[in-house]
């Protein structure tokens, strides 16, 4: 370990003194102990096992979280099923070892495989347990937390035709992530988040207990659908509502350069977006002084060209912008670009730690006009430049209540706003860029708060404090408001009922807010 357990509890005693509770070196040796009578030793990889490293680097996906200086886990737990996790959480609770979970390591603050802060923790990686089981006839699938994306949309297409799962853009994310946090996607105007369509669940609790909805309670249900991530346990497995897709679906990319109207075109998509037809959806992607907006249409070219010739006829799209596919096959030309790119390519989970990259989110509900569009046009000039990704909502998305799940932005939202920076080595050039537009972006987002998306989560927002051995509420709202609105307090209401101790703990974890009677 770059970082050794010894330096670690050397470092926690000096700094954070009597604020973190940190287990003793015998402590993780019976932690390690208690873990091999329960779990087979394979399953239970320390950094002496030849396979540690590989593993833990295996689904991290950005440089700046793997250095010599990062803080890693005493070991990594492999479950195969869930009697494994349930050992992992009560050794844990015994000997005062914090579990950290990953399904795909797409946290972009890498929270689910290390730590900000010396501290001695382990890492449950869901990898192994990623079965996908579909139900034609009822037009459902059990999932594993451990599958990506790609793994569930092509188990579905092949023992389902006809039917798919309203989720994201990149097929490498864990499912369990994706979903905790709420899950936008392409079909989210016409059958809402991946959240929205969560049906049932298995987890794992802070008490070891393997729990069903019917089990958890409705308010525990309720926060695990969008109230992000190692929270309030460790879900297993989610039952989820397919949806239907037509045979043929089109998708198109047209780019707009800004002496082609590249602002106008955004400043009118802004209204426009989130109140089309439902089967019509069209994102836009901001970088090197151009817009690409991308286009999904449940049906066929015919109909879409009529209907953005009525519509938006800035784009100016005609048949030979459109590709006609597969429903499957959209969610690999998305990405690609290429209708020769095999939907298998959806089954990859291998990652790259070439791109360093830091992300950031807003939500807009004023649409914002051309001219601020033409001051924020320019800020794509400079080399160190990254994108911006704007996702529309409406819809379905719109017209559930801001409280029924945890994700609160819904009513009168336009649209979210993702800002991604890409550098290499040890530049600040990307860093400042994003933080730049970031601030300069401030007059025009939400605010009171600045609302954020948890599933691109920012420490910049804020971080906890512990004291007394738990996570403060007043230093989690900070950072929870922006995430989930007024819907904050009643997750910490939850936390507390279900994990008073504070056990699930990270750096932007749901503290637990205890009733006074």
């Amino acid at each position: 370990m770059a970082v050794s357990t010894r330096m670690a509890l050397l470092l926690t005693a000096c700094f954070l003194g009597c604020y973190v509770s940190v287990p003793s070196l015998a402590a993780s040796g019976d932690f390690l102990q208690c873990l091999s009578s329960s779990i087979p030793s394979e399953r239970v990889l320390t950094p002496s096992s030849p396979s540690f490293t590989s593993v833990l680097v295996s689904s991290i996906r950005n440089p700046k979280f793997f250095t010599p200086t990062t803080v890693r886990p005493l070991c990594i737990v492999t479950p195969t099923n869930a009697s494994h996790v349930q050992a992992a959480v009560l050794c844990g609770r015994r000997h005062d070892v914090r579990l950290r979970v990953r399904s795909g390591g797409h946290d972009y603050e890498g929270l689910s495989y290390r730590s900000e802060r010396p501290e001695v923790f382990a890492v449950v990686d869901l990898a192994n347990l990623r079965a996908v089981r579909v139900d034609r006839a009822a037009g459902t699938a059990w999932v594993d937390s451990g599958a990506t994306v790609g793994e569930l949309y092509y188990a579905v297409a092949k023992a389902a035709p006809g039917l798919a799962f309203s989720a994201g853009v990149c097929s490498t994310m864990g499912l369990g992530g994706h979903i905790s946090g709420g899950g936008m996607g392409m079909m989210m105007r016409k059958y809402g988040l991946s959240i929205d369509n969560v049906l049932d669940a298995t987890l794992v609790d802070a008490n070891g207990r393997l729990l069903d909805k019917e089990a958890m309670g409705s308010d525990l249900f309720w926060a695990i659908r969008g109230g992000g991530g190692g929270n309030f346990g460790i879900v297993l497995s989610w039952k989820v509502r397919l949806v239907p897709v037509p045979p043929t679906v089109t998708f198109s990319n047209i780019q707009k350069t800004i002496d082609q109207g590249a602002a106008n075109a955004v400043t009118k998509w802004q209204a426009l977006a989130p109140a089309l037809p439902e089967d019509l959806s069209i994102r836009v992607i901001v970088q090197n002084q151009h817009a690409l907006f991308q286009t999904l249409y449940l049906g066929g070219c015919s109909a879409l060209v009529r209907a953005m010739s009525s519509l938006f006829p800035e784009l100016g799209m005609t048949r030979a912008d459109c590709r006609e596919m597969t429903w499957l096959q959209s969610t690999v030309y998305i990405n690609s670009g290429d209708t020769e790119t095999p939907v298998e390519t959806l089954l990859n989970r291998t990652t790259s730690l070439s791109t360093f990259t830091k992300n950031k989110s807003d939500y807009v509900k004023q649409a914002i006009t051309k001219d601020t569009w033409e001051k924020i046009f320019p800020w794509f000039n400079s080399s160190a430049a990254g994108i911006m990704i704007l996702e529309p909502h409406g819809g379905r998305v719109g017209s559930i209540a801001d409280g029924d799940t945890p994700y609160p932005h819904r009513s009168g939202v336009l649209y979210n706003i993702q800002y991604v920076a890409f550098w290499t080595g040890n530049g600040t050039d990307g860093p400042n860029w994003i933080s730049g537009l970031y601030n300069f972006m401030e007059p025009f987002v939400s605010k009171n708060p600045r609302g954020a998306y948890v599933n691109y989560r920012d420490l910049d927002i804020g971080e906890n404090t512990v004291v007394g051995g738990v996570t403060s509420y007043e230093t989690g709202k900070v950072w929870g408001e922006s995430y989930f609105g007024a819907n904050f307090q009643r997750l910490a209401v939850t936390k507390g009922k279900v994990d008073a101790s504070d056990y699930f703990r990270n750096e932007q974890s749901v503290p637990p807010l205890l009733s006074r009677k």
